[in-house]
């Protein structure tokens, strides 16, 4: 039994979940996966995982050891990466997750930069607006507004404030009228981001003042803020977005943007990343890159 590989390979199938996801993972037939905590259970003479024909979990015994084993795996980790800093040149693997929109037109661009800069860093990057799940999906770091992370495994860096923007097309205003004050929004058709932590009320400010408006049922809702440009531009409604996503059309009168003495809340952008991540040296500089980046943006 190779002692790192069988540690390496159990540490997978507790944070993929299954023996397949693993074997995926690792680049390792499901045979040689099993083989590896087969070896290891013997050789501890203790079962660190259960398993059935339909699920596996892992054991009490087994959940401890793999706390342990992560600290160890790290630290190697970390002395590898330090001696390949010390070289200037870091190698080996990041998988980014990112969300759609905002991922093409900004941070997409950046991750190119970063593999500019380290070409010997290979990079995946997934784009999806839904949640991530960086330890089933096996990602090293996701960049999102994190909120509140309920996972305690899960750390977060922040990187900057999204600025966003009320705005919606000339023909929907000629119709409905420009809205005076937040309250105004209630009589308006307000297209929806539903995938926001709250999609049914926009929060406003003015010096002192806030102000929360629920708004009314929309007659569109999409779950992409590049799909919620296009419905604006239509027509259809009033918008909150990212203000990157419409500054063109802003600048050439496509869109024109509303209440500009309000400021709309808002959205914090943070790199997440599981804990035992944290002495990845690919991933702090990563995270090193983009806090930097946007720093000077």
């Amino acid at each position: 039994m190779n002692k790192i590989t069988a540690l390496n390979v159990f540490r997978r199938v507790v944070e993929m979940g299954t023996f397949r996801a693993a074997a995926d993972d690792l680049r390792l037939s499901q045979a040689a996966v099993s083989k590896n905590i087969n070896e290891l259970e013997a050789f501890l003479g203790i079962a660190l995982i259960n398993r059935t024909t339909r699920r596996l979990s892992v054991t009490e015994s087994g959940m401890a050891y793999y706390g342990q084993i992560c600290a160890v795996l790290d630290s190697l980790e970390a002395a590898d990466q330090s001696i390949m800093a010390a070289s200037f040149t870091p190698r080996g693997r990041l998988r980014i997750g990112m969300p759609m929109s905002y991922g093409l037109i900004r941070l997409n661009p950046l991750v190119c930069e970063f593999q500019h800069r380290y070409p010997e860093i290979g990079i995946e990057v997934i784009l999806s607006d839904a949640y991530m799940d960086l330890v089933d999906q096996g990602l090293d770091v996701v960049i999102r507004g994190a909120g509140t992370l309920e996972d305690s495994t899960l750390r977060a860096k922040p990187l900057c404030e999204v600025p966003r923007v009320l705005c919606a097309a000339p023909d929907y205003l000629k119709e409905a009228g420009q809205p005076a004050h937040p309250a105004d929004l209630k009589a308006h058709n307000c297209l929806r981001y539903s995938l926001s932590s709250s999609p049914n009320k926009w929060f406003f400010t003015r010096d002192a003042e806030s102000v929360a408006v629920e708004l009314p049922p929309a007659s569109f809702c999409a779950n992409n803020g590049i799909a919620l440009k296009q419905a604006a531009v239509q027509g259809l409604g009033v918008i909150l977005v990212p203000d990157e996503f419409v500054s063109n059309d802003l600048s050439d009168g496509t869109l024109v943007r509303l209440l500009p003495d309000w400021q709309p809340d808002p959205h914090a952008l943070f790199a997440v990343y599981p804990f035992h991540k944290e002495q990845s040296h690919n991933v702090r500089l990563f995270i090193e890159f983009l806090v930097k980046a946007f720093q000077l943006r």
